[in-house]
């Protein structure tokens, strides 16, 4: 039997017209108002889905998040997975973006966008949350709704010799908010059949 993820960013924590900040796994952040406008597009998105497990992160944006999504889907009971929850960004949690690339320089910062190398002083455990997405293509089946964080969620193309060839190819392995990804295992293989979509962009499922 083959397996379906499909991974899901919470919606936005930050208004528009607020500057964008580094938040990990210590700034507990609720959703704003866009943000729980995309959580009901997503939920639009996959109205006609399926799924046979749910798996969601600690935080509240996350949890928000896949409340919103189901409403009126019929779905098996939500799980709280704690290595879905987003990483700790160390002396740089809660900073601007601008003051966190002063402090760690442009290039700890395109290696971990490219090879998911933790910047000095972050918090990540790759190899636990690397195991953790293996444990999950060996063992679960059927079509899996996981919502988490876009830290978390990259650690999935990095689970996979194939995978990770094909997230090569991306424009971009982060999810942005309001975003999805989908992977599709199957005879032991994985593949990418869509990555970083947003229900406002047009892409469907």
């Amino acid at each position: 039997m083959s397996l379906t993820l499909t991974i899901v960013r919470h919606g936005d924590t930050f208004m528009g017209s607020e500057p964008a900040r580094r938040i990990g796994a210590r700034t507990d952040l609720p959703l704003v108002a866009s943000g729980e406008a995309q959580a009901r597009a997503l939920g639009r998105v996959f109205a006609r889905d399926t799924f046979d497990r749910v798996l969601v992160s600690p935080l509240r944006r996350t949890q928000r998040t896949a409340a919103l999504m189901l409403e009126g889907i019929a779905h098996p009971a939500i799980e709280t997975a704690a290595w879905l929850a987003e990483i700790d960004h160390g002396p740089d949690e809660n900073r601007s973006e601008e003051a966190v690339l002063a402090r760690i320089g442009a290039a700890a910062l395109a290696r971990w966008n490219d090879a998911l190398v933790a910047p000095p002083g972050w918090s990540v455990d790759a190899e636990a949350r690397i195991a953790a997405w293996r444990t999950l293509f060996a063992q679960a089946q059927g079509h899996v709704l996981l919502v988490t964080s876009a830290g978390a969620a990259r650690f999935a193309l990095a689970a996979d010799g194939r995978l990770a060839e094909q997230a090569r190819a991306l424009p971009s392995r982060k999810l942005r908010t309001g975003a999805w990804g989908r992977i599709v295992v199957a005879d032991g293989q994985g593949r990418i059949a869509a990555w970083d979509r947003r229900p406002d962009t047009g892409d469907g499922n």
